[in-house]
């Protein structure tokens, strides 16, 4: 990979998922795609308990007026439509969801989630299966092509955006974000001690 490319990913995959160098257990050397991998399921995880936390009566919820801004149901049909799209070019497979608005047209908490689950299962294999060789292959993106790594850190940096905006949502609704939630609960346990 070109050092330009390089420390282009390093310096994006530093600002999205910092927390995640805190897991690298000492001595081990870390790829790009085990890290890539690594942060895509936390953050699968996030979303997933993010979309199941809020409750169906609050999916229409926008922390503003603003007409731009998206509901936090919208938000995760965003996410969805967004990974649909982008695991189709990395995978060379049709979007399953081509020429739909899913923004538009889910309307439940229950097809939102069961959307956002199709759609991590749409991306599964084609995330598990990015090896550091692939890096520097290409993928067609618009007009032109990137490199897969790139696509790959587009995937996880949207992500990481959406799950940030929908801690948001769920503050204003007084319920604490599922990453918190575990952040928290690890900390407890350090403080007791072993039992």
């Amino acid at each position: 990979m070109p050092v330009r490319h390089t420390t282009l990913v390093t310096v994006l995959l530093g600002l999205m998922a910092t927390p995640l160098w805190a897991q690298v257990p000492g001595g081990q050397q870390v790829g790009l795609a085990r890290y890539l991998q690594s942060s895509y399921a936390g953050l699968k995880a996030n979303l997933t308990a993010a979309a199941e936390q809020m409750p169906d009566a609050d999916y229409g919820f926008k922390p503003t007026t603003m007409p731009e801004v998206r509901s936090y149901g919208q938000l995760f049909a965003h996410v969805a439509a967004g990974q649909f799209g982008m695991c189709a070019r990395l995978s060379g497979r049709p979007d399953p969801t081509a020429g739909r608005n899913l923004e538009e047209e889910l309307q439940t908490k229950a097809s939102i989630v069961a959307a956002l689950a199709d759609s991590f299962v749409f991306c599964d294999g084609v995330v598990a299966g990015f090896s550091d060789d692939d890096a520097t292959t290409f993928v067609r993106q618009g007009q032109g092509e990137v490199a897969r790594s790139a696509a790959m850190v587009g995937l996880v940096g949207h992500n990481t955006e959406m799950y940030g905006i929908s801690t948001v949502y769920l503050r204003a609704k007084n319920l604490v974000p599922p990453s918190t939630e575990r952040q928290t609960q690890r900390r407890n346990e350090a403080a007791l001690g072993p039992r």
